[in-house]
């Protein structure tokens, strides 16, 4: 049976994650204090270096929540309705809106990180924590390139159904990662007006999907 604070943790891990987001949207990353945050998110400051250990343990905790954040979505747009090509748009919306919206998505979709953001080290760092979830923050960070497999391997995971023969899937993942590149090239030059649904719709219109 969990001890009452062991119960607590989750909650106050996502409180003093939400803390540390919103201070970052407030001022650079440099500047961003731990009492500040622990005040923020009502703990103590003894909690938060408890869940975290230090400052480098709260920014990768908060980029690795903000990569499995942006994961969820694509998930949820490759099983929404459609055929294997809208919901290869949906999930290149996704990415694009994501990208606008949440800094530290954009920095790990690119590999473009300002100096306002924290920029932990994308290879697993030597980890002590109790925290299991801590210990899953200081193992490997995705790079641009793994998001790109992992996007383009969801895809295919849900789009090769029944009816897709097993020769075919190939071609499939070669179709989901343009679509998935495609988004990126968007978030680095936007495009104009049909923004990237046209473009992904066109050119998949003659792709295996």
């Amino acid at each position: 049976m969990l001890a009452p604070w062991e119960a607590m943790m989750p909650a106050a891990r996502e409180s003093l994650l939400d803390a540390a987001y919103a201070a970052l949207a407030r001022r650079p990353w440099s500047a961003v204090r731990m009492v500040d945050v622990a005040v923020t998110a009502g703990v103590s400051r003894q909690t938060l270096y408890n869940e975290f250990g230090s400052k480098e343990g709260l920014a990768r905790a908060l980029v690795r929540r903000e990569a499995d954040g942006y994961l969820v979505g694509v998930d949820r747009a490759l099983t929404s309705h459609g055929d294997a090509r809208e919901r290869l748009t949906a999930t290149a919306e996704w990415t694009t809106a994501s990208a606008r919206e949440n800094a530290l998505v954009r920095a790990m979709l690119t590999g473009c990180w300002s100096e306002r953001l924290p920029s932990p080290t994308l290879s697993a760092v030597p980890s002590s924590s109790a925290v299991p979830a801590q210990r899953r923050a200081d193992g490997a960070l995705p790079s641009p390139g793994d998001f790109v497999a992992l996007v383009r391997d969801r895809a295919v995971s849900v789009l090769a159904g029944p009816g897709v023969h097993k020769s075919d899937i190939p071609d499939l993942a070669r179709s989901c990662e343009l679509a998935v590149r495609l988004a990126l090239s968007c978030v680095a030059a936007p495009p104009g007006e049909g923004g990237v649904a046209d473009l992904v719709r066109s050119a998949l219109h003659r792709q295996p999907v």
